[in-house]
């Protein structure tokens, strides 16, 4: 069979799609493809699944995992087209058979609900997001009396982020405070208590957090028998973006292919930058040592995004890492001009000159959405923000309140889940406060009432209707159990329980027909998914984007300017690029100084947000800006150098200057009348 659909990509990514395809595949070693910013990782990633299926692989059989599942969608549907290029209407069979490409929280939730009754789960069980194991873990530490102490006790958020960071991470309680959380280390024995309370109060609610669906895909493959059995479902696994796994997750997937026969890992040790997601450079850095005879290891070097000059640059700033794959980005984009490393008195005068540059770079012909502003910290914007908004151009920061953070939006689903799982105490707590004449208490007792009934919304309609309840009483009671029958199908389901919030949502919320047109796209999103279980899954494990994301875009502008953290920029490119305030202090954040493994991940940081660039590359350096809640001083305007990540060494790969500009005439002049003032002052001090 011809392979022509390969003759597009470069030695590099055409090996890597080669690998051990046929040839004895039983001896073929596991393989780390080390995709450098830019050099087409999606594009050799889906080849390699098509060759895959197109040299005989069953697409059933093939497990592919991405950080998202719109990443997920989108290689399926490229490997799709390469299969239709290659196989012709015999392709037609493939289309809906790569069944098992998603993200490693959804494969996991998938793999649950098959294996629910042999780990003990029910498989009814919902899904809580963030916000609502916080709130789990608040009723929690409300009944051991956490709340009441002496000294505060730390904050639901808190507890929660502890209790993820030890399960992620693989660590023990005691070294993630010592190391993460030192100012709670007094609490250890107490956060021990919340923590088993926590975890019985998910089972006997059945629900699981987010950690919990790798955590029991873990314990899963922990069982020899299971591990075999899960293991033997997949010919091949695929990972994609593995710089980003966590321990958690590379046990699970050691575990699937503990030879690692069909694993291939792609990803890039100088993008990983999630640490705070407990995410460690490790798991790809100790990859091919993990397995007897190494895993083999192809880089791709080749950059089709950004020019030399800018890849030069970047190549420089990673070059002084202290531990990476070695690999030199290179390009055949040629350019004359180099990165501008560009000092400037303050953030006002860095807020001015971007936004004159870009409107300057817009009058050439440079969309706004062509250009992005990068930053470490969403705050670090705030100047840039007023100012912008003052000049009247349209922009967009990622960053903010995701669609399922919204009260309403959270209301609603809480309808749906209560009524997919009766025993979800943290959506039944919600959904019974938002009628009239219920309260906390109210609702505790309520809960508490049907908890231990086989079938909880039989029991909810046989118990007496709390006395301020009023007529609302029996449309819930009766809404719940129609939803729970699932007589009218979906997404007949989801409009049913629209139709009862929004007589709540208008009493509840001033804006309720801004809220109802967000409730009518969730409606739209929920008519794409078979059932109300897969639609409470996905939602939850993979949300989407929220229209207060596009802060201060009105809504008939096509074009805006992209203000972005470099975290959420990782992925993306724009021909344009400008980084906000690469002063120490800010990048590396005063944060993030504490150990060598910190200050690392913050050169790769700024590694990625250079490499986001295509054309055009400004770093800015301003002298002097205002920082908030990082010294014990409080806010206050500090004095800045340039990033500890740009030494001398490094200045010949960027043009330096400063803004606003001098005449060289003018400077002289300065320069020449200074010296004359100098003298004379000494004179007159020698008298």
């Amino acid at each position: 069979m011809s392979a022509s659909y390969l003759e597009k990509l470069n030695d590099r990514q055409r090996c890597a799609v080669e690998h051990g395809i046929g040839q004895d595949e039983t001896g073929a070693r596991p393989l780390l493809i080390i995709a450098g910013a830019g050099s087409g990782k999606t594009n050799t990633l889906a080849h390699r699944v098509a060759h895959l299926i197109v040299n005989g692989a069953d697409p059933r059989r093939i497990l592919l995992m991405t950080f998202a599942r719109r990443a997920a969608a989108e290689m399926s549907r490229r490997v799709e087209r390469i299969c239709a290029q290659v196989l012709g209407a015999n392709s037609a069979v493939m289309t809906d058979a790569l069944a098992w490409a998603g993200t490693f929280h959804g494969i996991g939730a998938r793999l649950l609900r098959i294996y629910a009754e042999q780990i003990g789960l029910n498989v009814d069980f919902t899904i809580h997001d963030r916000e609502d194991s916080a709130d789990l873990m608040n009723l929690v530490r409300h009944e051991l009396g956490l709340s009441k102490t002496e000294s505060r006790f730390p904050t639901k958020g808190t507890c929660l982020a502890i209790y993820s960071r030890t399960v992620n991470s693989e660590t023990p309680l005691n070294e993630v405070l010592r190391n993460w959380y030192p100012w709670v280390s007094n609490w250890e024995e107490q956060l021990k208590a919340l923590f088993s309370g926590y975890v019985e109060a998910k089972q006997a609610q059945n629900v699981l957090d987010y950690d919990d669906l790798l955590l029991y895909w873990a314990q899963m493959v922990s069982d020899p028998s299971l591990a075999e059995d899960i293991g033997n479902r997949f010919d091949h696994v695929l990972v994609d973006e593995y710089q980003d796994t966590n321990k958690l997750q590379s046990s699970v997937l050691l575990a699937l292919k503990p030879g690692g026969r069909g694993l291939t890992v792609v990803g890039d040790d100088a993008q990983s930058i999630y640490s705070f997601r407990a995410a460690t450079v490790r798991n790809i850095l100790d990859f091919p040592d993990a397995f007897s005879p190494p895993a083999d290891v192809i880089t791709l070097d080749r950059n089709y995004r950004s020019t030399q000059t800018i890849l030069a640059a970047a190549n420089g700033v990673i070059e002084l890492a202290r531990e990476r794959f070695t690999k030199n980005l290179w390009t055949d984009r040629q350019s004359a001009d180099r990165p501008k490393l560009l000092t400037v008195k303050d953030e006002r005068d860095q807020a001015n000159y971007i936004v004159e540059q870009v409107l300057a770079n817009r009058e050439t012909g440079m969309l706004l959405k062509q250009q992005a502003v990068l930053f470490r910290t969403s705050s670090h914007s705030g100047p840039l923000e007023v100012e912008l908004t003052r000049r009247n151009i349209p922009f967009v920061k990622f960053g903010g309140l995701k669609f399922l953070d919204s009260a309403h939006v959270k209301d609603l689903l809480a309808v749906l889940r209560f009524a997919q799982n009766p025993r979800d105490r943290v959506a039944g707590f919600r959904l019974l406060q938002m009628l009239p004449g219920i309260g906390p208490q109210t609702a505790g007792k309520v809960l508490d009432a049907i908890a231990a009934d086989s079938e909880p919304l039989m029991a909810l309609g046989e118990i007496p209707a709390p006395p301020k309840s009023g007529q609302d009483w029996g449309s819930f009671v009766d809404l719940l159990q129609a939803l729970r029958k699932s007589g009218s199908g979906w997404p007949a389901e989801i409009a049913m329980a629209r139709t009862w919030y929004e007589p709540h949502l208008e009493r509840m919320h001033e804006d309720a027909e801004t809220r109802r047109a967000d409730l009518m796209q969730l409606e739209q999103i929920a008519a794409g998914y078979p059932g109300r279980e897969r639609f409470l899954t996905e939602l939850t494990l993979d949300p989407p984007d929220a229209t207060s994301d596009q802060a201060g875009v009105p809504l008939l502008d096509e074009d805006y300017l992209v203000l972005s953290t470099i975290h959420s920029a990782k992925g993306q490119e724009w021909r344009s690029v400008f980084m906000l305030n690469v002063v120490d202090g800010c990048i590396p954040s005063d944060l993030s100084t504490g150990t060598s493994h910190d200050l690392e991940e913050e050169r790769r940081l700024l590694y990625v947000g250079m490499t986001r660039a295509k054309d055009s590359l400004t770093l800015m350096v301003p002298q002097r800006f205002f920082t908030s809640g990082q010294h014990a001083q409080g806010d206050r305007h500090v004095y800045a150098s340039r990033t500890r990540f740009i030494p001398a060494t490094l200045l010949q790969f960027f043009e330096s200057g400063t803004w606003p500009t001098v005449s060289p005439a003018a400077s002289e002049r300065s320069a020449n009348q200074i010296r004359i003032d100098v003298a004379a002052r000494m004179r007159g001090m020698w008298k």
